[in-house]
């Protein structure tokens, strides 16, 4: 079945999460991705970050790298060799899109900056995506999701009101960003088709992650006054928190009205509410409140999310063979297209896995072409 990005190819350069996971949403609805790294300094994800294949560390092992990668093409270039420069704009030149998420001037540097690859291939949009974006003072200020979050104010209003600040789990404004990096791609591949223009997208991961804080960026705004934190507790909700159940399962319980709360009083009497969710695990305890019509649902542990009957459903997993990690549920977007709907198309590359038929099928360059640049060490 025809998908909808099927005639868009992209070449990725970079690593970890906020780059390589704009290229997977648009590979996933049929876009050709092609995933550069080198020998000398592979993807970050691929040996910085567990699990690996039967616990033990190694290029091709890495769950990590393999979950933000399926649905692409992997090859290997040195962009320290001008022979492995002169490849990638070779490649760029074939491609509608470039993606990157290098520190800002890096790709300037190395001859593949926005100007220069627009002059091969007029028309192209390139988005690049970085800690702070590409101007600024601390432009070049380096860090990870736990350091993102602490700049954008996120982890100064997590926690209990009397402790310190939180970190988040993950590299949670990277995704943030990369969601809406994809979404940027799309409406610059939309006005080049209408207009014939290029675009460079300048994404600040920072910049991305302050929308989730508009409520308490309105309050200073407005009336001066710096949100704090306070554990679980909302200033709307009648009650708002995680309680203990039975089997060492945590109900996530909120009233936003009175007539909610009495509801939850009447559902849980003669009984007090510990009480009540003592006698009864999580789940039985949040379809018992949802029939009242009260907010509650169980707090789900990683395995729950892989036998939960509305993600099958939905087909959020999607199992696919690895050739060295072997049988790996990947992880399909939150949406889908009905006319043309996305696919997991393929697991995640090994290194350099598809040189040959990126360079000798898509670019069309002879076998005395490839043994010449492989001679020249672009490849490693």
């Amino acid at each position: 079945m025809t998908r909808a990005l099927d005639d868009v190819r992209i070449a990725e350069f970079g690593g970890y999460a906020a780059g390589p996971h704009i290229g997977k949403l648009l590979g996933n609805f049929g876009a050709t991705v092609v995933h550069v790294e080198s020998r000398a300094r592979p993807d970050g994800f691929r040996m910085q970050y567990p699990p690996y294949k039967d616990n033990r560390p190694g290029i091709d092992r890495g769950g990590c790298f393999a979950y933000f990668n399926d649905s692409k093409l992997g090859v290997t270039l040195d962009l320290k060799n001008a022979r492995g420069v002169e490849l990638a704009r070779r490649l760029v030149s074939t491609c509608d899109v470039v993606i990157e998420n290098m520190r800002p001037g890096v790709m300037a540097r190395i001859g593949l900056g926005y100007e220069a690859l627009a002059a091969v291939r007029p028309g192209l949009v390139m988005l690049s995506t970085c800690n702070m974006g590409q101007s600024g003072p601390r432009a070049d200020t380096p860090g990870f999701g736990s350091q993102l979050t602490a700049l954008a104010g996120m982890c100064n209003l997590t926690g209990a009101s009397e402790g310190p600040p939180m970190l988040l789990y993950g590299p949670y404004i990277d995704f943030i960003a990369s969601t809406l990096g994809a979404a940027a791609v799309l409406a610059a591949l939309e006005r080049r088709r209408r207009t014939g223009a290029g675009a460079w997208l300048d994404i600040s991961q920072y910049e991305c992650g302050l929308q989730f804080l508009a409520g308490p960026l309105l309050d200073y705004h407005r009336d001066g006054r710096v949100a704090q934190r306070a554990g679980n507790a909302d200033p709307d909700a009648v009650l708002h928190g995680a309680y203990p159940c039975a089997d060492g399962t945590w109900l996530a319980l909120s009233c936003w009205t009175e007539a909610e709360r009495g509801r939850l009083d009447a559902a849980v009497a003669p009984q007090t509410l510990a009480d009540w969710l003592a006698a009864r695990p999580a789940r039985a305890a949040a379809e018992a409140l949802q029939a009242a019509g009260v907010h509650a649902h169980a707090v789900s542990t990683v395995a729950d999310l892989f036998t939960d009957p509305q993600l099958a459903a939905r087909g959020q997993w999607r199992r696919r063979p690895h050739p060295v990690i072997g049988d790996q549920a990947y992880c399909f977007p939150a949406f889908d297209l009905a006319e043309t709907p996305g696919e997991i198309t393929r697991a995640a590359p090994t290194l350099g896995a598809d040189n040959e038929q990126v360079f000798g099928e898509l670019l069309g360059l002879s076998a005395a072409e490839l043994a010449e640049y492989a001679a020249a060490g672009a490849f490693d």
